[in-house]
């Protein structure tokens, strides 16, 4: 078995955070985000989780929803539904950019409190490569398959079980509490999505190739 890693160009959410953080304002106003939220990003269909998320937050205390908002980044069937929920919220402030290509998601990865991701089903989830090289705390559910390699509850972030919307408040709850959780479990993020690079895929690739014609002649002969 030969293992190439799912990956993203850490190195371009990693540049493009840093370069986002050293004037955070300036970008959050052109882009016209708040000053706190937490972000989704991804298609707005129901196997992603997005009512789960929306419900999570009308449930969070009011005083926490005035302070921090969400971000519904992507668009998909959905949407609609969502948005007509969302103008139900008070207080509290749900945005729906819309599509965001690479450049402009780096910067909503760069200002977030953290990424959310309450999927049903999800083969991987390479939004969770992309927070963590921007340096993200991510709250992702047991139904990604990038949990087990990528996610450690508690350590950069925490794990939920798909559905569960008490499970859920209570881990962005925390999260948007304690600014010193959030910036240890993003560093954490970062350090461990270094091994999950491109070069460790095509590395991955090449040696499965490679061995695979040094083997090819002698199973021939047999």
């Amino acid at each position: 078995i030969y293992t190439a890693p799912n990956a993203v160009d850490n190195e371009f959410f990693m540049q493009r955070a840093a370069e986002v953080r050293e004037s955070p304002e300036v970008i959050r106003k052109s882009l016209g985000l708040p000053s706190r939220f937490f972000l989704f990003a991804g298609r707005l269909v129901q196997e992603k989780g997005v009512f789960d998320l929306l419900d999570t937050y009308k449930r969070m205390p009011p005083k926490l929803r005035e302070s921090v908002a969400l971000v519904f980044a992507g668009n998909g069937a959905a949407r609609r539904q969502l948005e007509d929920s969302a103008r139900s919220i008070s207080p509290g402030s749900v945005y729906f950019p819309g599509f965001l290509q690479r450049e402009q998601l780096a910067s909503y990865y760069a200002l977030a409190e953290a990424l959310v991701l309450p999927t049903h089903s999800d083969p991987w989830g390479l939004v969770v490569n992309e927070a963590m090289a921007c340096g993200l705390p991510v709250i992702v559910s047991s139904a990604a398959g990038c949990v087990a390699d990528l996610v450690q509850d508690g350590w950069n972030g925490r794990v939920i079980a798909a559905g569960d919307v008490i499970q859920l408040e209570a881990a962005m709850s925390a999260l948007a509490a304690e600014a010193e959780l959030r910036k240890a479990m993003g560093m954490r993020s970062a350090s461990r999505i270094l091994k999950y690079s491109p070069q460790a895929c095509a590395a991955g690739l090449a040696e499965a190739c490679l061995k695979s014609a040094r083997e090819t002649p002698a199973a021939m002969d047999r």
